[in-house]
């Protein structure tokens, strides 16, 4: 479980970079938002296939009924969240995007980065206690 809570940290840590370079001004930070878009992509990839490929297993074969509808309840959320962010990886990854359309970027930041912070939250408080239950 030390691993997941570590990955949380650096993602939360990411989308905090991702404000203050957008607080700081869009286009003049659109190189570094670019890049800090494509290294958080990259940690959610990987911490999500350590969930698909372990954590997720594990709990669903849990001989406690609720901790396996928990898991499959989350990994079954996950999937729209997982989309939604790819679609915003794949549109602001590029700067000159994120020159052309700063407002249309913190629109999409605002909803999607929330959404991903919210769901972080409620892992925390939920699915990770319960795994560690068990």
């Amino acid at each position: 479980m030390d691993r997941y809570h570590r990955d949380h940290a650096s993602i939360l840590q990411q989308i905090d970079t991702l404000r203050s370079l957008s607080r700081a001004g869009i286009d003049a930070n659109a190189e570094h938002i670019s890049q800090a878009i494509v290294e958080t992509a990259s940690l959610i990839k990987f911490h999500l296939a350590a969930e698909d490929q372990v954590l997720y297993p594990r709990l669903a074969t849990s001989a406690m009924p609720e901790v396996a509808a928990i898991s499959a309840r989350y990994q079954s959320e996950m999937q729209g969240l997982s989309q939604a962010f790819g679609r915003f990886v794949e549109r602001w990854r590029v700067p000159a995007r994120l020159q052309e359309d700063p407002e249309g970027f913190r629109r999409d930041a605002n909803t999607v980065l929330r959404a991903l912070f919210e769901r972080l939250c409620r892992e925390d408080r939920e699915l990770y206690p319960a795994a560690a239950g068990l």
